[in-house]
Order: structure tokens, then C-alpha cells, then sequence
């Protein structure tokens, strides 16, 4: 086998790793929601499905997902409406392959690796916008012109707030990002000076607007725009723009994890440690507080969320960069 058939046998292998990976994990999260939707609504969630607290029945809703007719609208742009879902999932897919789950466990160790997960992660934009546009759906134009600038906007503070730990570490290498955070919980960048403490939860609040996630999911308004982007879809090519959702979810978990909680590191040195198994723990303590937002907070207005973004949110990300900057050289501790 030639060095080029190797090399794509690789990727395609390491491809269907990672597609498996997402699936499971977007299954879990789809569960793991219904039941804390139920428990902050004094309610049980789904009970029956799988007999045990309804663990089957997110399995069951995939199913029922496949089965669905694959409908066309007869004036929609077929060439687009059909790529549009797909690059959706082919982006979140994409920016998985740099996400370190321990030392020597990784699918691409790029020394930009934070700045592509970011970058690819974009072309979810391009996709909501051929998948409105296609559709000719007014309904559908609207959700994904909004859920474009929604992306762009919220895109900016995500990417600040992360800026400090890079000037710590000198790196945009993800596992050099992990590593400098070794030692325990002190250790930890969210815990390093005031500025960071403060960057990470503006990087939560981003995180929540970027994946279109209550109290911020204005491209899917029920009571304006029907479902948003995805009004016309059914079928699988509905189920790809639910997977990239929880796909996206978890991944700007994962990244926090990755940049401010230490990664998979535990919290304490002498603690028994799994590193895959404590980052994949702190990632999913993270969608945790995510949803516990989305399903106790109300719907906030379109000027409310752009007035955040730009207005509070980029000053005070930029206020994180230069005060990091000014701690870290008064203490000495910059690493660029």
C-alpha cells in the first residue's frame, strides 16, 4: 500500500471513529436533556422506553428519525438543500479531530489546534445559510439569516475569552493548553488571576449563544419562524442538524474543559485518574449547567442578544486580554 492509500485509509478510519463517537454522545445528551428538562419542571421524563428511567429512548426517537419520509419541496433548490445539512455535521465533525482526550490520545495534533477547532467550526454558518436560502421558505430565510448573525456575532467573545490562556501558554497547541495545567485544581487557567475566573464564564455565555441554545435560540423562535432553518427538513437530513446541535453542545464543553478546567487532569494529583474518562466527566458537567440554563431561563429579544454581544460581552473580553496581559507581566508568568 502507497504512503497516499495509507494516509486516506487513516483518515477515513479515524473519520468513522469520530462520526461513531459524536452519534453516541448526541444520544446520551438527547436522554440526559429530557431528564433535566423533567427535573427542573417537577416532572419524571420519559419513564418507559428501555424500562430503566427511559435510557432507551433516545434510541428509539433515532429510529423513528430514519424512518420519516425524505421530503423535497418542489420549489426548493435541490443541489443545496440536500449539501446544506451536510456541511452543518461536516463542520462539527471536522473540529472534533483536535480535541485532546489524554496525553497521546488525539485524532489531529495541529500547533494551531485551537485556532482550527474555531475556524472549521465556522462553516456550520455556511451551511445554515444554504439550508435557509434552499428551501424557499420565508420562515426558513429568516431563522437562518438570524442564526448567521447570531454565530458571527457571539463567535468574537468565544474566541477573546480564550485568548488569555493562549498568551499563558505561548501555544494554540490543545495538548500543550492541557498540560500547562497539570498540578490540581489551583493549577487550572479559571483559577490562575481574576481575569480568567471572568473569561470563563464569558466564554459559557458565548458557548450558549453560538450553539443556538435557550435562553438564545432566536433561529428557531416556534411562535415567529415555525422551526427556524430546519423548517422544511425532515427525515435524516433533519437528524443531521439535531446531531451537529448536540454535537456542537458538547464540543464547546469539551473546549472548556480543554482551556479552563484542566482537562484531563484531575483535581487533586494524588486521585486515582482516567484521562479520557475525567475529561469526558468535566464535559458533561458542563452541557449540565448548560441546559440548567436553557430550561430555567425565558427567551431573551434578537436587540437584547446582539446589545450583549457587542456592547457588554466584547468590552469585557478585551478588558479579560489586557488585564491578563498586565497580571502576567507584573507577576511574570507570561508565556509569549
Amino acid at each position: 500500500m502507497s504512503d497516499q492509500a495509507a494516509f486516506i485509509a487513516a483518515a477515513a478510519t479515524m473519520a468513522t471513529i469520530m462520526f461513531t463517537v459524536m452519534a453516541l454522545c448526541a444520544i446520551v445528551l438527547t436522554w440526559m436533556e429530557r431528564k433535566v428538562a423533567g427535573f427542573i419542571q417537577n416532572r419524571y421524563g420519559p419513564m418507559r422506553t428501555g424500562r430503566w428511567h427511559g435510557i432507551a429512548q433516545a434510541i428509539a426517537d433515532m429510529l423513528k428519525i430514519l424512518c420519516k419520509e425524505d421530503i423535497i419541496p418542489a420549489e426548493a433548490d435541490k443541489g443545496l438543500f440536500m449539501f446544506g445539512p451536510i456541511l452543518v455535521l461536516l463542520g462539527s465533525l471536522m473540529a472534533w479531530a483536535a480535541i485532546p482526550w489524554g496525553p497521546n490520545f488525539i485524532a489531529a495534533d495541529f500547533d494551531l489546534g485551537l485556532f482550527y477547532i474555531f475556524a472549521v467550526s465556522s462553516m456550520v454558518i455556511l451551511g445554515l445559510l444554504m439550508s435557509g436560502w434552499a428551501s424557499n421558505n420565508k420562515w426558513a430565510l429568516y431563522g437562518a439569516a438570524r442564526g448567521a448573525a447570531q454565530m458571527v456575532s457571539y463567535e468574537i467573545p468565544l474566541a477573546l475569552a480564550t485568548i488569555p490562556v493562549v498568551m499563558y501558554v505561548g501555544s494554540l497547541n490543545t495538548i500543550d493548553i492541557v498540560v500547562a495545567q497539570q498540578g490540581g485544581i489551583w493549577n487550572w487557567f479559571i483559577f490562575r488571576n481574576p481575569f480568567l475566573f471572568i473569561a470563563f464564564f464569558l466564554y459559557f455565555i458565548a458557548s450558549i449563544a453560538e450553539t443556538n441554545r435557550g435562553p438564545f435560540d432566536m433561529p428557531e423562535t416556534e411562535s415567529e419562524l415555525v422551526a427556524g432553518y430546519h423548517t422544511e427538513y425532515t427525515g435524516m437530513r433533519f437528524a443531521f442538524f439535531f446531531l451537529s446541535e448536540y454535537a456542537n453542545l458538547f464540543l464547546v464543553a469539551l473546549i472548556a474543559s480543554m482551556v479552563f478546567l484542566g482537562g484531563w487532569w484531575a483535581p487533586f494529583p494524588g486521585l486515582p485518574n482516567v484521562p479520557w474518562l475525567t475529561f469526558v466527566i468535566k464535559g458533561f458537567l458542563m452541557v449540565f449547567f448548560n441546559m440548567w440554563v436553557r430550561w430555567t431561563l425565558p427567551r431573551v429579544r434578537v436587540d437584547q442578544l446582539m446589545h450583549l454581544c457587542w456592547k457588554v460581552m466584547i468590552p469585557l473580553s478585551l478588558l479579560c486580554v489586557i488585564g491578563s496581559g498586565i497580571w502576567m507581566m507584573l507577576s511574570g508568568q507570561a508565556g509569549v
